[in-house]
Parts: C-alpha cells; structure tokens; sequence
C-alpha cells in the first residue's frame, strides 16, 4: 500500500473544534492523509465568537515546523492563522526551501467575527502569497488584500470564495496568471452552521495537491466535500456551528 499523504498544518487551534488546526486534522483524515501540526496560537473560541487568543513565540512554532520536516517528511503545506508578523516571517523563509505544494488560507476574521490577524501580521503576507501554489481568500480577505487588482499586481494564483458574498447563488473563481478563471457556482446551503468552512476548503485542496492531483481536481473534491460536511452538520452551538466532518464521507 500506498503511504498516506503527509500534509503540515501551520494553523492555529479552535478549542471549539469547529475550525482551526481540530478542523484541518479532521479534513486532511476523513481524506485520507497524514495530518501534522505547527500550532501558532491556542484561542479559546467558540460558536459564538473569539473570547481569548494566546499567541506562541515564533520559535517554537518554527521548532514544530522543523520537528515535522526533519523526520517524518511533508508532502503538502496548508497554512491558516499566524497570530503574528514574526510567525509569517519564520514560516515564509522555511518554506522557500521546502519542496512541497503550498496552500495559503489568509485568515484574518472568524466567520463569528473575531480578528484573528491585526494589520502588522496581514502585512506580512506578501512573501506566503507568493511562495503558495494556492492563496484562498474569501470576500472581506479578498478586499482587504486589494481586491482582484490587487491580487492581478501580485501575479499569483488564488481561489476567490463567495460564501459571504449576498445572495442564493454563490460562486468561487480560481485566478491564475496567463490562464481563463475557472468558476463553480453552487446553490447556498441555508444554515448558519458554517464554523471552520475556509479552514476545511484549504486543507482538502492542500490534501489533493499533496496526492498530486491537479489544482483544478484538488478544488473540485475540496468544494464538494465542504459541502457534503455543511448538510451533514450536527446542529452544535447558539452561533455558528461547526461542520460534519465525520459525516461528510470517504471522498478519496
């Protein structure tokens, strides 16, 4: 057999485990890989909002980082919450050396609201941007990176999510310089169980590249398994519920 996938989460932790580092594991087993972990802050958070954040030192998280690479091995990256400039920093200058597929989810605000990345630390995405095969920002994240002109200058690939955007009709287009946008549009689930759902699109596309499917295909399964984890959500929380990660399926 096979080995499984390696993939390296460099996120940070939802005692909730609706999102976070509890929600990429649970993503990157139901398909299939090997989940590992740098875990840059320990939040105390749940459906309702984040209530406190406690950001580890940048050594220690590049510690974990090199713990991870130096033994077992990587074979995909996904990156999520950094909780601070220096974090970016480490991580951006150990993964240009690493020869592995990228995925960047630039989490700046939980879907309850909570600022998860202060303007210091969002400014120091440029260099994790480019070195990403694949940045995943949603509509506040989009526009607060420049928009698709701002991302057009940065000449790099990125999936556009339309989950917050208004409307029964949404849509996600992935950009790639020198390439047609590809679209998918999708009737909305109507739930507000949707806790962990930016951090479970990038780990699953993270898991496809990591198995070397294509970006296209990685996407395409990512999409469908977010959406099979939203109808299968188990109701928890008065806020925004987590997914049904379990439930979602064997979608290998």
């Amino acid at each position: 057999m096979r080995p499984p996938p390696r993939i390296l989460i460099i996120a940070g932790s939802d005692s909730s485990g609706g999102a976070g580092i509890q929600a990429d594991i649970k993503t990157v087993t139901m398909l299939g890989g090997y989940a590992m972990t740098a875990i840059t802050a320990i939040t105390a958070q749940d459906t309702t909002g984040v209530h406190a954040v406690d950001v580890l030192s940048a050594e220690m998280v590049g510690a974990q980082i090199e713990a991870c690479i130096g033994d077992i091995g990587v074979d995909a990256v996904k990156i999520g919450m950094l909780g601070s400039p220096q974090i970016a920093e480490l991580v951006a200058r150990r993964l240009e050396a690493l020869d592995a597929p990228v995925v960047f989810d630039p989490v700046m605000v939980a879907t309850s609201g909570g600022v998860l990345a202060d303007a210091a630390t969002a400014s120091s995405f440029e260099q994790l941007m480019r070195l990403a095969a694949l940045t995943t920002p949603n509509v506040p994240e989009l526009a607060a990176l420049g928009g698709r002109e701002g991302m057009a200058r940065r000449a790099i690939a990125y999936l556009a999510k339309g989950g917050d955007a208004e409307g029964d009709l949404l849509e996600d287009r992935l950009v790639r310089p020198g390439l047609p946008d590809k679209v998918w549009h999708d009737a909305r689930i109507a739930t507000r169980h949707t806790h962990g759902t930016g951090c479970t699109l990038a780990s699953a596309i993270a898991m496809g590249l990591g198995q070397g499917m294509d970006m296209i295909a990685a996407i395409e399964r990512g999409r469908a398994f977010v959406r099979r984890a939203l109808l299968a959500a188990p109701g928890f929380g008065r806020g925004h519920g987590p997914l049904g990660h379990a439930a979602a399926g064997d979608a290998r």
